[in-house]
């Protein structure tokens, strides 16, 4: 019954702990997504942004090389030759001049035959470069761009190549006078940057920007496992004190169904009882008027006592009684009871230690039911010692409360008895009714205490009472 309620009270968090973890690696997958999209749109526009920028650069040259350059040396020399040092130092001058301050890593000049006329890389001029679609486009008056991406498996996988360049293939074309570049194709300008750094940066912010949600992410789980956690222990704690208190339910049902059944077996057992024990006495008293003595009268009269006794353990334990509450204080309680058992500590030659605290505050209680609680746990001290067995009794205060320790040297109890030692009725003594720690506990907690059996190590029990201290 325990276990099912613990359980139907488990499945409800549990089902919100699952959203809970589900719904944050489901933002964190979509983050770390929807930082890849972004990356890549703007990877996307540096890379129009960078085509539109090499377009303009090369219309730009256009404009300068055809005024500059090819006007002047036709009307000087007749006909362009760049293999003539004077042309192509003009040549040089004219590029390198236009595009000064401009981010542009190699140009190549081609001619209608594929033939590099002009290169930054002078090794280059001469040569026929086969460059694909990017001159054939360029040749039919269109101006194309690609990206050239270079680096290890593991640089282009991750996105951050060790070499991003743009390629811009695009038309060296005659310009008529007052009017846009719109002549006929002399050959095809090649422009090739290096936008490296641009997208090196892109990479670093992509980093910067799956570290901050990682860390957001990560100090969200962290607080989530601390509530999940605190919740959890919420429920546990929740449920421990719905076991005690189902526990105290049904102990009081038995205690209920034990005092019905006592009240009535109590009435009538007492009355015949009384009659034996008065019987036994008178005569007891005749038989010793005319001389006649016997043994049977005394068991008669032990037996019917001891008889009361257990039929009083009975009420006590199923009928506890509310305690009368008077100023009293723990040390005179506890002396009274060591003397009370003083003959029984002479004969069996125990040692009774006391150690109380400074300034124990006094408290308001039943002194006589404080009284048979300790006289019991003292009793069975005795009874789980060999003769010479030492009692420690500590008593201090805590704040509050009350701290009362009894401990003995005894044989102690055994690990599945511990268990049991608060069911009704359990005993392992030969004699024993089992009730006398069930009416302890019941007079402890009568009090607003607590009380805790445990063994003590190497041997012995303890006995732990914590009452708490009121004022008067």
């Amino acid at each position: 019954m325990a276990v099912e309620t613990d359980m139907k009270e488990q499945r409800p968090f549990r089902l919100v702990k699952y959203f809970t973890f589900t719904s944050l690696a489901v933002m964190f997958a979509a983050t770390i997504i929807i930082t890849a999209v972004n990356t890549h749109w703007v990877k996307t526009i540096l890379q129009q942004k960078s085509e539109e920028y090499a377009h303009l650069l090369v219309e730009n040259l256009n404009h300068q090389v055809f005024l500059q350059f090819i006007i002047p040396v036709v009307l000087k020399y007749g006909q362009i030759k760049l293999r003539e040092e004077a042309q192509f130092k003009r040549m040089d001058q004219v590029v390198r001049t236009t595009l000064h301050s401009f981010n542009v890593e190699m140009v190549n000049i081609y001619d209608m035959d594929n033939i590099i006329s002009y290169s930054f890389d002078q090794t280059r001029i001469g040569t026929k470069d086969v460059v694909g679609s990017g001159y054939a486009n360029a040749v039919k008056n269109r101006s194309t761009s690609q990206l050239l991406r270079t680096g290890s498996a593991l640089e282009l996988l991750l996105g951050v190549p060790d070499e991003t360049k743009i390629i811009t293939f695009a038309p060296l074309r005659a310009e008529k006078p007052l009017s846009s570049i719109s002549g006929p194709v002399l050959g095809v300008v090649e422009i090739v940057q290096d936008v490296s750094a641009d997208y090196k940066k892109i990479f670093k912010l992509q980093v910067m920007v799956t570290i901050t949600c990682c860390f957001v992410m990560g100090t969200l789980f962290v607080v989530l496992i601390f509530v999940v956690r605190h919740g959890e222990n919420i429920i546990k704690n929740r449920n421990q004190e719905q076991l005690k208190l189902e526990e105290k339910l049904r102990r009081s049902e038995h205690l209920s169904a034990i005092g019905e059944m006592t009240a009535g077996v109590s009435h009538e057992i007492r009355n015949p009882l009384g009659i034996i024990k008065s019987s036994a006495e008178l005569l007891k008293k005749q038989m010793t008027k005319i001389g006649s003595s016997t043994t049977i009268v005394n068991i008669i009269i032990e037996e019917s006592l001891r008889l009361n006794n257990i039929i009083k353990d009975f009420l006590d334990y199923a009928r506890p009684r509310n305690p009368d509450l008077r100023s009293c204080s723990i040390e005179e309680i506890i002396d009274r009871n060591i003397v009370s058992l003083g003959p029984f500590i002479q004969e069996k030659n125990f040692e009774i230690e006391k150690r109380f605290g400074q300034d124990i505050p006094g408290i308001m209680a039943d002194a006589p039911m404080l009284y048979q609680a300790f006289l019991n746990i003292l009793l069975n001290s005795f009874q789980a010692m060999e003769p010479g067995g030492r009692i420690i009794i500590s008593a201090f205060a805590d704040n509050r409360d009350i701290l009362i320790l009894f401990e003995d040297d005894g044989r102690g109890i055994g690990h599945e008895e511990l268990k049991k030692i608060w069911n009704p009725f359990f005993t392992t003594k030969d004699m024993g009714t089992g009730l006398g720690l069930g009416i302890v506990k019941n007079i402890v907690e009568s009090h607003g205490g607590e009380i805790e059996i445990s063994n003590r190590e190497p041997k012995g029990v303890q006995v732990e009472i914590v009452l708490p201290a009121k004022e008067d």
